[in-house]
């Protein structure tokens, strides 16, 4: 899809720049979160593939916060009644008199509150990764610490626009320089430092707590299980207090929206609540086998070598991987942080895979855990989805340093080749159900 034109609304005496695309029966208003730049994002190929995705069932207002992207900047915090103003002359510029809301992260509260004040232009209200509030308060235990909101605003203050707070957002991600560059360029066109530490230390003023009865608009809630930077109870209170809110969990750990594997079955879940159906996914299943790694202890190994160091030696990393992938017809998915997301039409090449990947690691006094795992995948384009890619990240989590495990699946299928394997019994995969038999390789 085509770059959308770049608009102007005018709320009072600022400019808001907004986009219009798709040509669904719904509109939606895609309110982002903390920081954003409505150009730049159509460059994240996560982030345009989903764009086109919405526009296929509904017609999408993607809008800059006053202070951020490329509306106008302004002085100070603004508050959530001039982000209500601005998300109204920006569905009034765009024609809209009556949008679904998304609303993600910091975007949340101002959805709810526009949802509440205007239900008679509201059609339904989706909140993604979003809380009433977010510092710790009574009852909201699970909220931001003081000593945390501190320690963000000083990794705010020294390093915006060279990757500030990625790992809290994607965790594991810091270890990617490619990610590194581009979340730092991100920030640099999103927003000044000054405006971004300043819209940091406003979220720990917001409380919509008091206003959520008042929402009488169908509610959709998304949560990631996981989630480091707004914790799952943040979601589970909103669906809890919002009449009649239903609350989807989605396995993982990261804050964006779109950057996990599972983003087509959230838009799925999305356009049946929104349009009441699901249009034939262009999409396919496969059976296939997963094969997840990861660097083991990098954090601290990239604290002692220094990111010119650390950055040199992931590129060996990577060179080596990629090699053994080739070698054992294995098709690289995408990076997970420091670690690799790779595919296989047999789970015995990719078994054979890990280990010898592990092994042509070790002189470079590097330890990986892999975890290989075979069932029926979602693929669409370059994406992969479904459980099987779950359960796969869960037991390379449950590996050790240089460790190979593998889902009973898998050693049952390779009967008959000369790899061998030790019992590692029942063990739970956080968010995947029932206990799973995992096997180490070897001996």
């Amino acid at each position: 899809m085509k770059q959308p034109e770049t608009q102007y609304a005018r709320s009072g005496d600022v400019h808001i720049a907004y986009q219009v695309f798709g040509e669904g029966d719904v509109d939606l208003v895609y309110t982002p979160g903390w920081v954003s730049n409505v150009e730049l994002f159509w460059e994240i190929p996560s982030l345009a593939e989903a764009f086109e995705r919405l526009a296929s069932f509904a017609r999408v207002i993607l809008w800059d916060k006053r202070g951020t992207g490329l509306s106008d900047p302004v002085a100070g915090s603004p508050t959530l009644d001039d982000r209500m103003d601005d998300l109204h002359a920006v569905m009034d510029a765009a024609g809209s008199s009556r949008a679904a809301l998304f609303g993600i992260s910091e975007g949340g509260p101002t959805s709810v509150l526009f949802a509440a004040t205007y239900p008679e232009r509201t059609h339904s209200l989706v909140l993604y990764g979003t809380a009433p509030r977010f510092t710790a308060a009574p009852g909201c235990e699970w909220g931001w610490t003081p000593q945390q909101m501190r320690e963000r605003e000083d990794d705010i203050t020294r390093n915006w626009g060279k990757g500030a707070l990625l790992d809290l957002f994607i965790p594991g991600a810091g270890a990617d320089p490619a990610m590194v560059e581009l979340w730092a360029r991100l920030q640099r066109s999103c927003a000044s430092p000054g405006m971004a530490l300043s819209l940091w230390k406003s979220l720990g003023a917001i409380d919509t707590r008091p206003i959520l009865a008042s929402v009488r608009v169908p509610t959709l809630v998304l949560h990631r299980t996981d989630e480091i930077a707004i914790p799952v109870q943040g979601g589970r209170m909103l669906a809890a207090m919002i009449p009649g809110a239903r609350l989807v969990e989605l396995p993982g750990n990261i804050h964006v929206p779109f950057g996990s594997g599972d983003t087509p079955h959230m838009l799925d879940v999305m356009e049946e609540f929104l349009t009441g159906s699901r249009h034939a996914p262009d999409s396919e299943r496969i059976l296939t086998t997963v094969l997840f790694t990861d660097i083991v202890g990098s954090t601290t190994r990239a604290a002692e070598l220094g990111d010119r160091r650390w950055n040199e030696l992931l590129e060996r990393h990577d060179t080596v991987m990629r090699r053994q992938l080739a070698r054992y017809r294995g098709t690289e998915i995408n990076r997970t942080g420091d670690g690799f997301l790779a595919t296989f039409d047999g789970p015995a090449r990719a078994v054979q895979c890990a280990v010898s990947a592990a092994d042509a690691l070790r002189p470079l006094a590097l330890d990986i855990r892999a975890g290989v795992h075979t069932g029926e995948c979602e693929k669409r384009g370059n994406g992969l989805s479904g459980l099987a890619v779950h359960i796969g990240a869960r037991v390379a989590a449950m590996a050790g340093a240089g460790e190979v495990l593998v889902s009973r699946t898998v050693k049952d299928l390779v009967v008959g080749s000369d790899l061998h394997f030790t019992d590692r019994g029942e063990l739970e995969l956080k968010g995947v159900p029932d206990r799973w038999h995992l096997f180490a390789v070897g001996a």
